[in-house]
């Protein structure tokens, strides 16, 4: 995990100190969704999580490294959970596409990640650095994957994509109105399968544009 412009900061070198750094990190996540980022203090978290505010310097840096610490862990987890690696010898370009958005859609209407995704948006617009810092960590990232089985599929003949890199953009674009409808607290589909027919047909359009001519 790395920290964000804060060359202050250690990374622990026992077990007990990197235990020490998660629950720290997991305590601040759980009052920062819970009272706000603003609201909560140093002295709060150390309050809950035990230890001394010493340890969020030298682990963190101070709050705001603390926070970049914790969108990175949420990071790392959501991406680990949902944007898997292509192999053509395992599973089709069709079913790759349509499990990742399944898996997108699952972790995203999930309330710990809507309370999260909330808060972090309200906090990147305070801060342009942090904004950017996650936009290429994170939605660059997850692109990137989808860009990498697009070019794949492209030079094995499966279909015809150019710019790989946009595609993948108008991939994720697929599930953009429900995002909105999350974030804002709007009403979705109750049923999954609603979702997921969604999915397919969007998919099955989107490989339709990229077939070979």
């Amino acid at each position: 995990m790395t920290d964000i412009c804060y060359p202050s900061c250690e990374q622990p070198q026992t077990r007990r100190g990197q235990e020490r750094r998660l629950a720290l990190l997991l305590c601040a996540t759980d009052l920062f969704l819970e009272k706000g980022y603003d609201a909560v203090s140093l002295d709060d978290i150390v309050n809950h999580a035990g230890g001394s505010k010493t340890s969020i310097y030298k682990y963190f840096g101070n709050k705001e490294g603390l926070f970049t610490a914790i969108c990175d862990y949420r990071r790392e987890v959501f991406f680990n959970g949902v944007c898997l690696p292509y192999t053509s010898e395992q599973i089709s370009l069709r079913n790759y596409l349509n499990k990742t958005l399944q898996r997108f859609y699952k972790h995203i209407i999930l309330p710990e990640n809507i309370a999260f995704m909330r808060m972090f948006t309200e906090q990147t617009q305070k801060d342009a650095q942090l904004a950017n810092y996650f936009y290429d960590k994170c939605a660059s990232n997850i692109q990137n994957t989808i860009a990498f089985a697009l070019e794949h599929a492209h030079s094995n003949n499966e279909i015809f994509c150019s710019h790989p890199h946009f595609s993948a953009t108008m991939y994720f674009g697929i599930l953009r109105d429900v995002e909105w409808r999350i974030l804002m607290g709007l009403n979705i589909p109750e049923d999954d399968n609603e979702i997921f027919d969604y999915i397919d047909y969007s998919v099955e359009l989107f490989l339709k544009a990229h077939q070979k001519v």
